[in-house]
């Protein structure tokens, strides 16, 4: 028996920051025109599917560039999403606003091995959340679903979420991708992206 109901994952579009390559974290930048068109190809996405989401439930993240994509990406079906903190991104505590570059240069130390695991890499920020803050959250998330759920969120937040429900460790999750302007259908214990890599 599977412990979650069946999910359709999105992560929102691609904002400025994601561009300037700067560390949102619980922050925010709006969707930029690229942002944007891979929201409505969400959606189209979504159409697509072979699922009758007209009973899914529809939660999103509260951060702007979530909201912003959801909205976009469910008008396509013409649907609204409520939001749940709890599907917020990682906060990156001293990190937030900064590019790779500018953290290396204020903390040498934490980057010395980012390049061999950077999944793991996000979760040391001073200030910020640990890996294990963020799968509580979004564990706490989960344990409370009680039908299948469409939901657009972030990239690390996505990681966390989806691996949790396929039942992965840290390391296993690093390679689930974040996948901007695509779907996640989680079903039958297995993740299927949309359109395929």
């Amino acid at each position: 028996m599977l412990k979650y109901p069946e999910l359709v994952v999105l992560r929102h579009g691609q904002t400025d920051w994601n561009k300037l390559g700067r560390h949102q974290g619980r922050l925010d930048s709006p969707l930029t025109e690229l942002g944007i068109r891979q929201a409505k190809q969400q959606g189209q996405q979504l159409q697509n599917l072979s699922v009758d989401l007209s009973g899914w439930r529809m939660v999103c993240s509260p951060q702007g560039r979530a909201r912003r994509t959801a909205q976009i990406a469910l008008s396509e079906i013409g649907a609204t999403a409520q939001t749940d903190d709890r599907l917020r991104e990682i906060a990156f505590g001293d990190w937030q606003g900064l590019t790779f570059d500018q953290i290396a240069d204020g903390w040498p130390e934490h980057c010395k091995y980012a390049d061999q695991d950077m999944f793991s890499w996000n979760f040391q920020s001073p200030g910020g959340e640990s890996f294990d803050d963020i799968c509580d959250r979004v564990q706490g998330f989960l344990a409370e679903l009680k039908q299948p759920t469409v939901i657009i969120t972030h990239g690390i937040t996505s990681r966390i979420l989806r691996g949790l429900w396929l039942g992965l460790g840290q390391y296993e999750m690093s390679g689930l991708g974040g996948g901007q302007g695509c779907v996640y259908h989680l079903k039958d214990a297995e993740q299927t992206r949309y359109p395929a890599e």
